[in-house]
């Protein structure tokens, strides 16, 4: 194995007891990032020389007998929207926020670094986020490194592929419908949506604007035991957010795994009986869950009622779009000069105005009528978690797509209408808020990776964890440049 695919849990132990040097450590990942160019197009900004001072700052703290914290000497990336790093650009994806510099150090990020973190760089996204693939007209595309003809999913898909790529050992994510599960499953690495108000999230001037649908700040990785172990940092009340909750679980004791297969029971749905998906994603996930079983976890098949997939996609739509509008809104108030429907129009992928244009169509009530529809599908998986400690789903319909292709008009022979929802099987659980753990499944015959979603109870991300670390034991992965 190459130094820059070592897990974050032997790098960190490693460094607390003085067996290596934090500027050892990061070094390698540097000079990959300068050796290769980046080839996956993950990095927007790269913080070399920062990166260096902070790994001699941590090997300074182990000289003088502290204890850098848990995360000592690992390199982490950050993903280039609302997380933010003092004096770093910060451009949301928005090519007119090219020269934006962040004033302002958030709560996750703040926390990360208080722990030993070594920031690396920031990652791609596509303009605020809005949509699953990884694209925007200032940075381009973003490619999953076991294709490059194929995108990285988005919207954390940079965050993806610089850790598939070895360019980072951990990095962070958002999700409001899949971006943290959509670029995991096209990248072959895991990550955490967490239980909402888990890890608290800094919005200003607008504190109250990620509940509908649920909107998460989450930990990225390539294993189980180290996205725990970024969660056991992240998780916990701060005053800044006013949804956020104290952290009760101790995640990376539980990432770290240890509890047998036999103690956990599955359901799991090829297609939470509402999408079109796709062959090779069946068998994926089937071979994947079938692995877990045979390493004696029950595992059964599960049905998933409540309201029909076009209704959800309606109720979805209007929640989300509407979500994307206010944040412009918001976003244009904090730059005076920022005209996105505007004058900067023409510097915006059309998918972005096509969002806002519909998020500006629906009134308050459209907005709270779609709690209704949400309200019948968070009783259906409860009603399906009942008895169990997870269901598994795939993540997307079908293996990434091209890189600057668009959403599928036909799934496994079926005709949908070419929108995002069609494609993930990941919004429904932004609108009940249930936690997720995503996990590689396994290649397709091409090679490509799948992505399959471990569905847990609200809060219970301990418990989660667990069942996701003997998944992973079921389950060894590797990466294409490892």
């Amino acid at each position: 194995m190459t130094d820059t695919f070592q897990s974050a849990a032997a790098i960190a132990r490693e460094v607390r007891a003085g067996d290596r040097s934090a500027v050892d450590t990061v070094e390698p990942f540097l000079e990959r990032i300068a050796d290769r160019g980046d080839p996956t197009n993950a990095l927007v900004t790269v913080l070399d020389e920062r990166a260096r001072e902070q790994a001699a700052a941590v090997d300074e703290q182990v000289a003088d007998g502290e204890d850098p914290g848990p995360l000592a000497g690992v390199p982490l990336a950050v993903k280039d929207l609302t997380e933010t790093i003092e004096g770093v650009p910060n451009t949301h994806g928005l090519k007119p926020l090219a020269d934006n510099v962040a004033d302002h150090t958030t709560v996750t990020v703040r926390r990360l670094e208080a722990a030993g973190a070594v920031i690396v760089g920031t990652t791609n996204t596509p303009e605020l986020g809005h949509t699953p693939l990884t694209y925007n007209e200032l940075q381009g595309p973003t490619a999953t490194p076991f294709d490059l003809e194929r995108n990285a999913g988005g919207s954390s898909g940079g965050s993806a592929a610089a850790l598939a790529d070895g360019l980072t050992v951990l990095a962070t994510g958002s999700d409001v419908g899949g971006s943290l599960r959509n670029p995991a499953s096209c990248c072959g690495v895991v990550s955490v949506k967490p239980s909402y108000g888990l890890v608290p999230k800094e919005t200003r001037p607008d504190g109250f604007n990620s509940h509908s649908p649920f909107a998460v700040l989450g930990p990225m990785a390539r294993s189980v035991e180290d996205v725990g172990l970024m969660l056991d940092v992240l998780a916990g009340q701060d005053d800044v957010d006013p949804f956020s909750v104290p952290a009760e679980g101790d995640y990376a004791a539980a990432a770290a795994g240890g509890v047998p297969a036999e103690e956990f029971s599955v359901g799991y749905s090829p297609d939470l009986d509402r999408f079109a998906v796709e062959q090779s994603v069946r068998d994926a996930c089937r071979e994947a869950v079938d692995a877990l079983a045979d390493a004696g976890a029950p595992v059964e098949d599960a049905t998933v009622g409540g309201p029909p997939k076009g209704d959800m996609t309606f109720d979805y739509g209007k929640q989300a779009t509407a979500f994307f509008a206010t944040v412009v809104d918001r976003l244009e108030d904090e730059h005076p000069d920022l005209d996105i429907e505007g004058e900067h129009a023409g510097e915006v992928s059309p998918t972005l105005l096509n969002t806002l244009g519909m998020g500006r169509g629906h009134g308050a009530d459209d907005y709270l009528d779609a709690n209704v529809g949400r309200t019948a599908f968070y009783d259906a998986v409860e009603d399906a978690l009942d008895g169990r400690d997870a269901l598994a789903v795939p993540v997307l319909a079908t293996p990434p797509l091209p890189l600057e292709g668009e959403f599928p008009n036909e799934i496994d022979g079926e005709n949908v209408a070419g929108l995002p929802m069609d494609w993930m099987l990941s919004w429904p659980f932004n609108m009940s808020g249930h936690p997720v753990v995503t996990v590689p499944a396994g290649l397709t015959d091409d090679g490509l990776p799948v992505g399959l979603q471990l569905v847990g109870h609200r809060y219970d991300e301990e418990r989660l964890l667990s069942l996701a670390a003997a998944y992973e034991a079921a389950n060894p992965w590797s990466y294409p440049d490892a």
